[in-house]
Protein backbone atom coordinates (compact mmCIF):
# COMPACT_ATOMS: atom_id res chain seq x y z
CA UNK A 1 0.00 0.00 0.00
CA UNK A 2 1.61 3.55 -0.83
CA UNK A 3 2.35 5.61 2.00
CA UNK A 4 0.61 8.73 1.81
CA UNK A 5 2.40 10.98 4.49
CA UNK A 6 5.61 11.06 5.51
CA UNK A 7 8.73 13.90 6.16
CA UNK A 8 12.15 13.37 4.28
CA UNK A 9 15.15 15.44 5.81
CA UNK A 10 17.71 17.53 3.85
CA UNK A 11 21.12 16.97 4.30
CA UNK A 12 21.21 20.95 5.37
CA UNK A 13 18.03 22.04 4.77
CA UNK A 14 14.24 22.05 5.64
CA UNK A 15 12.34 19.22 6.36
CA UNK A 16 10.54 18.27 2.99
CA UNK A 17 6.25 16.99 4.00
CA UNK A 18 4.98 14.88 1.26
CA UNK A 19 0.97 13.71 1.52
CA UNK A 20 -0.48 17.17 2.70
CA UNK A 21 -1.21 16.93 6.11
CA UNK A 22 -2.71 19.49 8.03
CA UNK A 23 -0.70 22.45 9.51
CA UNK A 24 -1.90 24.33 12.43
CA UNK A 25 -0.57 26.25 15.16
CA UNK A 26 -0.84 24.60 18.37
CA UNK A 27 -0.94 27.92 21.10
CA UNK A 28 -0.35 26.50 25.03
CA UNK A 29 -3.02 27.58 27.37
CA UNK A 30 -2.54 27.54 30.98
CA UNK A 31 -5.30 26.25 33.39
CA UNK A 32 -7.08 28.44 36.32
CA UNK A 33 -3.19 28.04 38.18
CA UNK A 34 -0.95 29.17 35.64
CA UNK A 35 -0.07 26.40 34.80
CA UNK A 36 0.44 24.98 30.61
CA UNK A 37 -2.39 22.48 30.89
CA UNK A 38 -4.66 22.27 27.22
CA UNK A 39 -3.91 23.50 23.27
CA UNK A 40 -5.88 25.71 21.24
CA UNK A 41 -5.54 25.73 17.45
CA UNK A 42 -4.34 29.20 15.75
CA UNK A 43 -3.31 29.84 12.49
CA UNK A 44 -4.14 27.59 9.86
CA UNK A 45 -1.24 26.82 6.55
CA UNK A 46 -2.11 25.75 3.49
CA UNK A 47 1.18 24.03 1.48
CA UNK A 48 0.80 25.16 -2.33
CA UNK A 49 3.39 22.68 -3.67
CA UNK A 50 4.49 18.86 -2.96
CA UNK A 51 6.45 18.66 -1.39
CA UNK A 52 6.16 21.25 1.39
CA UNK A 53 9.29 22.47 2.87
CA UNK A 54 9.22 23.21 6.41
CA UNK A 55 12.29 25.58 7.95
CA UNK A 56 14.79 23.95 10.26
CA UNK A 57 17.55 26.08 10.50
CA UNK A 58 15.51 28.70 12.86
CA UNK A 59 16.10 32.11 10.35
CA UNK A 60 12.92 31.67 7.92
CA UNK A 61 11.50 34.94 7.64
CA UNK A 62 8.85 32.98 6.09
CA UNK A 63 7.79 30.60 8.92
CA UNK A 64 7.04 27.86 8.99
CA UNK A 65 8.16 27.64 5.25
CA UNK A 66 11.36 27.71 4.18
CA UNK A 67 12.35 30.45 2.31
CA UNK A 68 16.18 29.53 2.01
CA UNK A 69 17.58 30.85 4.95
CA UNK A 70 19.85 27.89 6.03
CA UNK A 71 22.36 29.20 3.01
CA UNK A 72 23.35 31.83 4.80
CA UNK A 73 22.84 30.76 8.66
CA UNK A 74 25.27 29.52 11.19
CA UNK A 75 24.03 26.57 12.23
CA UNK A 76 24.57 22.87 12.54
CA UNK A 77 22.28 20.27 10.45
CA UNK A 78 23.56 17.29 11.60
CA UNK A 79 21.42 14.54 12.82
CA UNK A 80 22.71 13.33 15.91
CA UNK A 81 19.53 11.31 17.29
CA UNK A 82 19.87 7.91 17.90
CA UNK A 83 17.71 5.52 15.97
CA UNK A 84 16.51 3.15 18.65
CA UNK A 85 12.82 2.88 19.92
CA UNK A 86 12.47 5.34 22.57
CA UNK A 87 11.59 3.10 25.64
CA UNK A 88 14.92 1.78 24.80
CA UNK A 89 16.54 4.32 26.70
CA UNK A 90 13.75 5.39 28.90
CA UNK A 91 13.65 5.37 32.83
CA UNK A 92 10.66 2.91 34.07
CA UNK A 93 8.95 3.93 37.05
CA UNK A 94 6.58 1.32 38.30
CA UNK A 95 3.31 2.90 40.97
CA UNK A 96 0.65 1.00 42.10
CA UNK A 97 -1.89 1.93 39.17
CA UNK A 98 0.10 3.05 36.26
CA UNK A 99 3.75 2.78 34.97
CA UNK A 100 6.07 5.48 33.18
CA UNK A 101 8.46 5.54 30.85
CA UNK A 102 10.67 8.56 30.21
CA UNK A 103 13.39 9.30 28.02
CA UNK A 104 14.48 12.93 28.80
CA UNK A 105 16.37 13.16 25.63
CA UNK A 106 13.22 14.26 23.65
CA UNK A 107 12.12 16.95 25.91
CA UNK A 108 9.81 19.44 24.11
CA UNK A 109 9.61 21.91 27.08
CA UNK A 110 6.26 21.83 27.12
CA UNK A 111 5.48 21.89 30.57
CA UNK A 112 2.45 19.56 30.98
CA UNK A 113 4.44 17.42 33.17
CA UNK A 114 3.95 19.95 36.23
CA UNK A 115 0.57 21.07 35.27
CA UNK A 116 -1.02 19.59 38.65
CA UNK A 117 1.90 17.96 40.95
CA UNK A 118 4.09 16.31 38.51
CA UNK A 119 3.84 13.34 36.43
CA UNK A 120 6.91 11.84 38.74
CA UNK A 121 4.59 12.05 41.48
CA UNK A 122 1.39 11.14 40.02
CA UNK A 123 2.95 8.05 39.35
CA UNK A 124 2.83 6.88 42.80
CA UNK A 125 -0.36 7.41 43.84
CA UNK A 126 -3.17 5.51 43.53
CA UNK A 127 -6.60 8.00 43.68
CA UNK A 128 -8.54 8.08 40.78
CA UNK A 129 -8.21 11.44 40.50
CA UNK A 130 -4.13 11.24 40.62
CA UNK A 131 -4.22 8.37 37.84
CA UNK A 132 -6.90 10.50 35.87
CA UNK A 133 -3.94 13.83 36.70
CA UNK A 134 -1.18 11.38 35.47
CA UNK A 135 -2.66 10.27 32.37
CA UNK A 136 -3.55 14.27 31.27
CA UNK A 137 -0.20 14.97 31.60
CA UNK A 138 1.35 12.04 29.98
CA UNK A 139 -1.15 12.48 26.88
CA UNK A 140 -0.08 16.01 26.31
CA UNK A 141 3.74 15.56 26.61
CA UNK A 142 3.54 16.30 22.64
CA UNK A 143 7.13 14.90 22.17
CA UNK A 144 6.03 11.52 23.43
CA UNK A 145 9.08 11.68 25.99
CA UNK A 146 6.50 10.67 28.28
CA UNK A 147 4.52 7.33 27.78
CA UNK A 148 2.11 5.93 30.73
CA UNK A 149 0.29 2.71 31.16
CA UNK A 150 -2.44 1.12 33.46
CA UNK A 151 -0.83 -1.28 35.13
CA UNK A 152 -3.87 -3.78 35.59
CA UNK A 153 -4.92 -3.55 32.29
CA UNK A 154 -2.05 -2.66 29.75
CA UNK A 155 -3.81 -0.15 28.11
CA UNK A 156 -1.22 2.79 26.59
CA UNK A 157 -2.27 6.06 27.52
CA UNK A 158 -2.12 7.49 23.88
CA UNK A 159 -4.00 10.18 22.48
CA UNK A 160 -5.85 9.38 18.88
CA UNK A 161 -4.35 11.62 16.66
CA UNK A 162 -4.65 11.38 12.95
CA UNK A 163 -1.89 12.68 10.88
CA UNK A 164 -1.02 16.40 10.68
CA UNK A 165 1.70 18.80 11.90
CA UNK A 166 1.40 21.64 14.56
CA UNK A 167 3.41 24.09 15.54
CA UNK A 168 3.98 25.03 19.20
CA UNK A 169 3.42 28.35 20.77
CA UNK A 170 4.25 29.17 24.34
CA UNK A 171 2.55 32.17 24.90
CA UNK A 172 3.42 32.32 28.80
CA UNK A 173 7.28 32.02 27.75
CA UNK A 174 6.94 34.42 24.83
CA UNK A 175 8.87 31.62 22.61
CA UNK A 176 7.82 29.45 20.12
CA UNK A 177 8.20 25.63 19.95
CA UNK A 178 9.01 22.48 18.00
CA UNK A 179 6.83 21.28 14.92
CA UNK A 180 4.73 18.67 16.24
CA UNK A 181 4.31 15.54 14.44
CA UNK A 182 0.95 13.76 14.95
CA UNK A 183 -0.36 10.32 14.04
CA UNK A 184 2.22 7.98 13.01
CA UNK A 185 3.81 9.89 10.44
CA UNK A 186 7.25 8.64 9.37
CA UNK A 187 10.84 10.58 9.32
CA UNK A 188 13.43 9.74 6.79
CA UNK A 189 16.69 10.68 7.94
CA UNK A 190 18.90 12.50 5.10
CA UNK A 191 20.80 8.97 4.76
CA UNK A 192 17.48 7.59 4.26
CA UNK A 193 17.09 5.47 6.90
CA UNK A 194 14.13 5.89 9.21
CA UNK A 195 13.21 7.09 12.58
CA UNK A 196 11.25 5.38 14.86
CA UNK A 197 7.56 5.63 13.51
CA UNK A 198 5.39 7.20 17.00
CA UNK A 199 1.93 8.66 17.34
CA UNK A 200 3.93 11.77 18.80
CA UNK A 201 7.26 13.60 18.25
CA UNK A 202 8.53 17.29 17.93
CA UNK A 203 10.98 18.30 15.36
CA UNK A 204 13.58 21.30 16.13
CA UNK A 205 12.92 24.57 14.45
CA UNK A 206 14.97 26.82 15.78
CA UNK A 207 18.46 25.24 14.78
CA UNK A 208 19.70 24.46 18.10
CA UNK A 209 18.87 20.98 19.41
CA UNK A 210 21.70 18.62 20.29
CA UNK A 211 19.53 15.76 19.21
CA UNK A 212 18.67 16.57 15.60
CA UNK A 213 16.16 15.97 14.37
CA UNK A 214 14.46 15.86 17.23
CA UNK A 215 13.16 18.96 19.89
CA UNK A 216 15.47 18.80 23.12
CA UNK A 217 14.01 22.24 24.67
CA UNK A 218 16.99 24.54 23.45
CA UNK A 219 14.66 26.91 21.69
CA UNK A 220 13.84 27.88 25.32
CA UNK A 221 17.01 28.91 26.27
CA UNK A 222 17.80 30.49 22.93
CA UNK A 223 14.40 32.47 23.34
CA UNK A 224 13.55 30.88 20.07
CA UNK A 225 10.59 33.56 18.37
CA UNK A 226 8.98 31.94 14.91
CA UNK A 227 7.24 35.75 14.16
CA UNK A 228 4.07 34.72 13.24
CA UNK A 229 1.46 36.29 15.11
CA UNK A 230 -1.31 34.93 17.31
CA UNK A 231 -4.61 35.50 15.83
Amino acid sequence: MKETFYIKITPDGPYLVYGNPPIDQEIIVPNEKGKPWTYKKGKHFDCKEEPCALCRCGETKNAPFCDGAHLKAEWNPKETASFDPILDNAQVTIGPKVKLADNKTYCAYARFCDAHGSVWNLVTKESEEDVQLFKHEVEYCPSGRLIGWDQKTGEIFEPDFKPSIGLIEDPQLAISGPIWVKGGIRIESANGKSYEIRNRVTLCRCGCSSNKPFCDGTHASADYFDGIPEE
